[in-house]
């Protein structure tokens, strides 16, 4: 599918992407949801969240704690805040370490929980994005809080760019997983 650039291809990809992950998180096989993550004889496999993922629930935390982000982020930037998608103490450079504190908040949340969160959250990042318009998700700089790109591209970034992510990760374990 190709990257969205208006608000009904955004809304499209998005619920498009989503389903595509459900159907596949629900066609694993038990023994691919009972075994942890393991990557480690893939040298392809070298950015960290390989190694820092070990099951799916880790895999839809993440998901969720993304969109809290990106709405926290949106909501307090048009409420007159100045602040940064990524929270401080953290920036660009060092957002997988915050994604490494996301893993260990999670650690005792339940596989179904994480399942009804992330199902919610991306609901109400949909409706987030509901509320603007074309040119308000599109226009490069349109907000000053974007930078030089646009709101839709944050949006792509943490809905159908980010289930992409997640399929590819939840692809490569059932293949591990198979192939044993």
């Amino acid at each position: 599918m190709p990257r969205p650039t208006t608000k009904d291809d955004l809304m499209t990809s998005a619920c498009a992407t989503f389903d595509k992950m459900w159907a596949l998180i629900d066609s694993m096989p038990d023994e691919a949801l009972a075994t942890a993550f393991d990557f480690s004889n893939d040298k392809s496999k070298k950015e960290d969240h390989w190694a820092r993922d070990k099951n799916l629930r880790d895999v839809l935390v993440h998901l969720y704690e993304w969109h809290g982000l990106l709405m926290k982020w949106v909501k307090s930037n048009l409420s007159g805040g100045n602040q940064s998608l990524i929270p401080a103490p953290y920036t660009w450079k060092t957002y997988g370490d915050m994604n490494v504190e996301f893993f260990k908040k999670h650690q005792r949340t339940q596989l179904n929980d994480a399942t009804k969160m992330l199902k919610k959250s991306h609901k109400q990042v949909l409706a987030l994005i509901q509320g603007f318009s074309n040119q308000e998700l599109f226009t490069k700089k349109y907000y000053s809080w974007t930078g030089t790109t646009s709101l839709g591209s944050y949006c792509i970034s943490a809905t159908s760019s980010h289930y992409d992510w997640a399929i590819k990760k939840l692809r490569a374990h059932v293949r591990n997983v198979s192939s044993k």
